[in-house]
């Protein structure tokens, strides 16, 4: 049979599965550019914010992050909200907000990742729902022909034909579990790179207040 005859075979359920595995296609396509080394923290941005903060010039961290969007601007930013309504530089405050920031970030990046999980667990019960309805037909359509149930032939066909839906939720559901666990280990190396970052700015700024208060 080619590729048309058993899609058609599989029936209405085929139409559910391909737009899964579109959706795979283009979340990995999306996970590949927004987890992308130097796209979380990039290295230039976090030098040049890390020297500003270190001038005590906070306005220039500032138009940094706003020009270059990513969570490490989102950090830097929250920590910067925060060193702004306190004094002498309070270390435990600052990272409490960075560290929140971060958390947020995080879960973001991560949350991305868990919809191929979730596909991988939908895509297999679409496939056994469209073979438990196949083998339904099959059988309905044997017990009602007295001709068809002496040939056992005819039975195996219709059920073979009623096992495509689960092999198509099988062909998505591993490539989107392989991919998940890819892409959480990947986002897990971005997370850390973003806490290893924001440390040094909430060192930065713990300084620089312990300088302006010292004056």
């Amino acid at each position: 049979m080619t590729l048309a005859e058993l899609f058609r075979a599989g029936g209405a359920l085929m139409w559910p599965l391909v737009a899964l595995s579109a959706f795979v296609l283009a979340l990995a396509a999306s996970l590949l550019i927004t987890q992308r080394a130097g796209a979380v923290a990039p290295r230039a941005l976090v030098r040049d914010a890390l020297d500003a903060i270190r001038r005590a010039d906070r306005d220039s961290a500032r138009r940094l992050c706003d020009d270059r969007p990513c969570p490490f601007s989102a950090v830097v930013m929250a920590a910067l909200d925060a060193s702004s309504v306190l004094r002498g530089g309070d270390a435990a405050s600052l990272r409490a907000a960075a560290e929140g920031e971060g958390a947020r970030q995080a879960a973001r990046m991560l949350g991305t990742a868990q919809w191929l999980l979730d596909i991988a667990s939908i895509a297999p019960m679409l496939g056994l729902l469209g073979t438990v309805l196949g083998m339904f037909e099959a059988f309905q359509g044997v017990g009602g022909d007295m001709v068809a149930s002496a040939k056992p032939v005819v039975l195996a066909r219709g059920v073979s034909l009623a096992l495509v839906t689960t092999v198509a939720g099988l062909l998505v559901a591993i490539p989107s579990m392989a991919l998940y666990a890819w892409f959480r280990r990947r986002a897990e190396t971005r997370v850390a790179e973003l806490e290893c970052a924001c440390q040094d700015v909430v060192s930065a700024l713990v300084a620089a207040g312990a300088t302006e208060a010292g004056k």
